[in-house]
């Protein structure tokens, strides 16, 4: 419909609108196929389950919005080299009812955005629709009042400066889970020094932290720790207070009484 109405009303902004909504569905059958597949159980050689799909469509999700933006500024230029009259009345109310059914929509996101990085690209998503039709909005009224139809592209441009900032922090947070870094929610000195400082641990080794999905974080590593240590009741503990203080699910410790330089940690299950 957004798209009809673009072409009706000869308005760049809300042909790149409905395009960026386009990209935006996409975006959301992505994420919500991640979440059907990460409830799947371990099997065969996926032993942790299909977790990290949620990664690859957080980093699709970036990717689409990049392809969108480029569409968004490619036409813009070409409108702006050749200008034409746009019926800013359609594009002011067909770009307020986007800002409704966007804003509505990133609202809904908005709480798990903060814990899940699928989510955080959902409401990106919908966040960045609700601020391109409000600039449309705003790009119409003024239109109407001067008859300066070149702000419909530049208006265009300049929203696409502001969909690439909201979205370079997605795309980085999707690369660095999907290379296996330290989540960034996670200090890897502080976890360090947490373990270090345990009753007993003389030295830590082999300490390897990353996202097994957008949501879940796990942990492996070597605690060197004298003869007579509390074993289970001690790593039981252990397990929780890194779950608690740094939303680490998933831990793998292995203890033992005296330090093996050079060698490849051989990880226990977890307690």
């Amino acid at each position: 419909m957004e798209a009809t109405y673009g072409l009706i009303a000869n308005s760049t902004a809300l042909l790149a609108d409905a395009g960026h909504n386009l990209s935006d569905v996409l975006g959301l059958v992505l994420a919500w196929g991640a979440a059907v597949l990460a409830r799947r159980e371990p099997e065969g050689r996926y032993t942790y389950g299909l977790r990290s799909t949620s990664i690859l469509a957080a980093l699709g999700n970036a990717m689409l919005l990049l392809v969108a933006c480029g569409a968004i500024a490619l036409e813009a230029v070409n409108r702006l080299l050749h200008p034409a009259a746009v019926s800013s009345g359609t594009v002011m109310l067909v770009a307020a009812v986007g800002i409704v059914v966007n804003g509505f929509s990133a609202w809904l996101f908005m709480a798990g955005s903060k814990s899940d990085l699928n989510m955080r690209g959902a409401y990106l998503h919908m966040a960045a629709d609700a601020a391109v039709s409000l600039g449309v909005v705003i790009g119409a009224v003024i239109m109407m009042q001067t008859g300066w139809h070149w702000l419909d592209p530049l208006l265009c441009l300049v929203i696409v400066g502001v969909i690439l900032y909201s979205t370079w922090h997605l795309l980085s947070d999707a690369l660095r889970l999907s290379l296996s870094a330290v989540p960034s929610h996670i200090d890897l000195e502080e976890v360090d020094r947490f373990l270090a400082g345990q009753p007993g641990v003389a030295h830590v080794e082999d300490l390897h932290i990353w996202g097994m999905s957008t949501t879940e974080t796990a942990l492996t590593v070597h605690l060197v720790m004298p003869a007579g240590y509390p074993g289970d009741v001690f790593m039981a503990s252990l397990e929780q207070q890194l779950t608690q203080r740094f939303a680490i699910h998933h831990s793998t410790l292995q203890i033992s009484q005296q330090a093996l330089p050079n060698r490849c940690a051989l990880l226990s299950p977890s307690a």
